[in-house]
């Protein structure tokens, strides 16, 4: 899977969501997108941004990127937001719906013109939602189905043009295997660092934990080194395998039941344990993996959000994104659930 940069926009008033608009325009034009399909993005754009607008005094938060292969690339958008919110999420939805005077037809079209389209509020909480737009949407058929969807939101630290977190997924037919890792402090060293061992988790063929973070460890010591977790769900044994070395934070979810998986001490690329212990969970379908780097928060209750294991992983990514991202270091998390 390649992981491309995500981009975020604060619009905290109307000033603002022009430049947005025209940043997003711009980038998926010069990705290769079609005008029919960067005009589709504009109006969810639009519409998005215009939400945050109306229904927040503070406005509220776009997060995109563009991903994928050259032939069939994504845009995937995030909105957040801590406003009102609303309960009853098809009546939002229904065209003629609007709480500010407006015609109500905003989050209708964004349906119909994404790909994917899922919004999750609460009232006195706010709103989130997650749009996919695919560049060439009939190679949607023929992409091999993967027992499990992984949604992720990265941010770099505010003021930085780089991001020190860094994650990479890869899939075949026997197993998923997933690395999460936060290069030491921010900025472009940690930036180095991160891609380092993304590259190391690329080409590395073994399929035990344990044994890929040593191989990075070993792979990026001219680096200021970096914390990270791998995860391996393997697909006919039914079995996931976990570990990690320093804070990056595990979580696996079995309906609202978890058990948080504790990293080895040490820093990759500086000092390791010689004994990598790896720790085997039955998967079972409906599971969700939760792995954050420490520019979130931790002490986070999903059974505040009503429902929310019902959606798309990417829904429960934001949500915990807009509760508990801290703003003071890069920040990343990363939601699978085995489908």
């Amino acid at each position: 899977m390649v992981k491309e940069t995500f981009f975020t926009y604060k619009l905290e008033e109307r000033s603002y969501v022009s430049a947005a608009k025209r940043d997003i325009h711009n980038r998926a034009a010069a990705a290769g997108f079609s005008s029919k399909a960067v005009g589709e993005i504009d109006i969810i754009v639009a519409e998005l941004a215009s939400n945050l607008i109306k229904h927040t005094p503070q406005g509220g938060e776009l997060v995109y990127r563009i991903t994928g292969e050259e032939n069939n690339k994504l845009f995937e958008i995030f909105s957040m937001d801590n406003g009102c919110g609303e309960n009853d999420i098809q009546r939002m939805i229904k065209d003629g719906h609007s709480s500010t005077n407006t015609l109500g037809h905003g989050l209708g079209a964004i349906q119909r013109l994404s790909d994917h389209f899922q919004i999750y509020s609460m009232k006195g909480w706010g709103t989130v939602a997650y749009a996919q737009k695919y560049m060439a949407p009939p190679l949607l058929k023929t992409t091999s189905k993967t027992p499990v969807i992984i949604r992720a939101i990265q941010e770099n630290i505010p003021g930085e043009d780089v991001c020190g977190d860094g994650f990479w997924i890869k899939h075949n037919e026997n197993e998923t295997q997933i690395f999460l890792g936060d290069g030491l402090g921010h900025g472009p060293e940690a930036n180095y660092a991160i891609n380092l061992a993304i590259e190391s988790f690329k080409s590395n063929k073994d399929k035990i934990p344990g044994e890929i973070l040593k191989s990075i460890h070993n792979d990026v010591k001219k680096s200021r080194g970096l914390v990270g977790a791998v995860a391996v769900l393997n697909h006919q044994e039914k079995v996931w395998s976990l570990c990690g070395v320093g804070n990056i934070a595990t979580r696996i979810y079995t309906g609202l039941e978890y058990k948080n998986y504790m990293p080895h001490n040490g820093i990759l690329g500086l000092n390791i344990s010689s004994n990598l212990t790896n720790c085997q969970v039955p998967a079972e379908r409906f599971q969700t993996l939760i792995m954050c780097s420490d520019g979130l928060k931790t002490k986070w209750d999903i059974t505040k959000y009503t429902s929310i294991l019902k959606y798309d992983p990417a829904i429960l990514a934001a949500a915990i994104f807009k509760d508990q991202a801290r703003r003071t270091d890069d920040m990343s998390i990363l939601v699978g659930k085995i489908t």
